[in-house]
């Protein structure tokens, strides 16, 4: 039965399927390692992690429960235990405390589970998608805005050849895939869509991303009205960078309602400095800063016309904005757009922490024939044509710097005039094979459907509802850390260390104390490395306490303590 298991009685009979589900069940237990992950059990429940699970989730009559399951994945997600194979070199039996069991399951029971709530194409991104409607209508902000993002997934096995993208961080084409995430103004996750061939981001925006948000932005009935009463006045406002930068795009979501905020990728000439005055600034970190900030209107290529504003720079260098939000102050618009780098440090904090990049299963999957790629023809035409005109390059390089000295004797000359002839003869060469193959390019099809591809031209795409699942668990995790760290700024002098601080918590132990004659369960955080960190800890600790927890399974009321003095 394994290590740390003592329950045996409940799981013969959940071998022989007579056990439902494993009651939960407590017992006095002192210095559980890891423990302090249970204090994140309320800002869990309160993300929605156990919320959709009766209508969307079942597993069959078992040992382990469903609410059990998800509360372990959740838990190992916020102790840093990045894959389900790391899970082997954790104590089992103090885990199993933590969740009122014997032991947690073994990996490869896990990975059974796993495979059972996962056997549904899709249903992972209708979770996410139930959670995601959610979480945006807990937004206090009068204005949303909605930040959207491509984030390149690099892949190293040799399941199949997935298309190369280029990949930032490393600054090199390597195989991937590419999700987009869709991220709120704080950086915290709302939901992402996985791309097995990347589209690029207008075409994403345009395909999922607006079609999405169309049917799940609620509207209220104060939006309503605004945006009947006012023709400039948009519904929520979408955030990307240059690479969405497309004035047809702008104008079809405008047609929408929906307002844009993203680079100007294309600016002219330099604004007058005079243009520029200094503004108080609130980013998204809680700071107050000054930034000189000018506007203007300005016309696009489609006549479309938009906001454009720009930032000064201490080195003279002038940032320019674009949007079609026309009711926003400049200065909350600048703030808006330069809080992207909060969905940045979302995707590389994730990276280092929760292991966002790990492949969580081996396998592939067929894509689905109506997806198109790049013709691998095409492809080859351009190759050719660059470096075709790689070539002609070097040549004009070769004829230019071609010269004569002052008295040049008879065979110089002759020899000047000789290679000055081959040169020319060899760039006439090369623009008639640039032409044909400019024509032929043309003539070739820039895409085309994932069927009509050659068998060795052929991919498939990595399985995709595992990790969708197992995503989403990182993003309940990731919101439910960010809540917990929120409520300690408040009691630290210095901000920044709060997120480090609830790692710290993570890693302490706690002792369990539970008593049914009064229906608690009192866990009791050990001391940690400092008293400023412990008098920051007791008040979090008061404010959990203030939800009255109830463990799920059981009637028992929560109750966090701090160790005694």
């Amino acid at each position: 039965m394994g290590n740390a298991a003592t329950r045996s009685l409940e799981r013969v009979a959940a071998a022989m399927g007579e056990l439902e589900s494993a009651p939960i069940q407590f017992q006095a237990t002192c210095d559980v390692t890891r423990g302090g992950v249970r204090l994140a059990l309320p800002a869990l429940l309160a993300v929605g992690l156990l919320r959709y699970t009766p209508p969307m989730y079942q597993l069959p009559k078992g040992f382990y429960g469903i609410d059990s399951v998800f509360l372990l994945l959740a838990l190992m997600a916020l102790a840093r235990i990045q894959s389900l194979e790391q899970l082997r070199y954790h104590a089992p039996g103090e885990w199993g405390k933590l969740l009122g069991l014997d032991r947690v399951p073994e990996v490869r029971t896990l990975r059974a589970k796993l495979k059972l709530l996962c056997q549904d194409l899709g249903r992972a991104l209708r979770w996410n998608a139930a959670l995601a409607k959610e979480w945006i209508t807990q937004q206090s902000a009068t204005e949303l805005y909605f930040y959207c993002d491509g984030h390149v997934r690099v892949y190293h096995g040799e399941q199949t050849p997935l298309p190369r993208h280029y990949v930032a961080r490393e600054r090199l084409c390597l195989r991937a895939t590419t999700d987009y995430w869709i991220n709120a103004m704080d950086g915290q996750p709302v939901l992402y869509v996985n791309k097995e061939v990347d589209p690029g981001l207008i075409t994403t925006l345009k395909q999922d991303v607006i079609p999405w948000l169309e049917v799940n932005v609620v509207k209220t009935p104060e939006q309503d009205k605004r945006l009947a009463e006012d023709p400039r006045a948009p519904w929520f406002t979408l955030v990307f960078d240059r690479e969405g930068y497309s004035p047809e795009l702008f104008q079809y979501l405008w047609q929408k309602r929906i307002a844009v905020l993203t680079y100007h990728k294309f600016p002219q000439e330099q604004w007058r400095q005079e243009e520029f005055l200094a503004h108080r600034v609130a980013v998204a970190s809680g700071e107050t800063v000054s930034m000189k900030l000018a506007e203007r209107g300005t016309q696009l290529s489609n006549k479309f016309w938009l906001r454009e504003i720009r930032k000064l720079n201490d080195s003279g260098h002038q940032t320019a904005i674009l949007t079609t939000n026309f009711q926003a102050p400049l200065a909350t618009l600048a703030a808006s757009l330069f809080a992207r780098w909060c969905q940045e440090n979302f995707f590389r904090y994730m990276r280092e922490h929760y292991g966002l990049d790990r492949l969580i299963e081996y396998g592939t999957e067929s894509i689905p024939d109506a997806v198109s790629v790049v013709n691998p023809q095409w492809c080859k035409l351009d190759s050719q044509i660059r470096s075709q005109a790689g070539q002609r390059y070097r040549r004009v390089a070769q004829f230019g710097a071609l010269a004569l000295s002052t008295d040049p004797t008879e065979s110089e000359l002759q020899g000047f005039q000789q290679r000055k002839g081959e040169l020319q003869e060899e760039i006439g060469s090369l623009d008639l094979e640039i032409e044909k193959l400019k024509q032929e390019r043309k003539n070739t099809a820039h895409h085309i459907p994932v069927k009509s591809l050659s068998e060795e031209d052929r991919f498939s795409r990595l399985r995709t509802e595992r990790k969708h699942f197992i995503d989403t668990i990182k993003m309940i995790a990731y919101r439910a850390e960010s809540s917990l760290a929120s409520l300690l700024r408040e009691h630290i002098a210095r901000s920044d260390d709060a997120r480090a601080l609830v790692r710290q918590m993570f890693d302490t132990e706690v002792d369990l104390i539970p008593d049914l004659a009064t229906n608690t369960l009192t866990v009791r955080l050990h001391h940690l490395t400092q008293a400023a960190h412990d008098q920051a800890i007791e008040q979090l600790l008061a404010e959990l306490n203030a939800t009255q927890t109830i463990f799920p399974g059981t009637r028992l009321a929560l109750i966090f303590k701090l160790g005694s003095p």
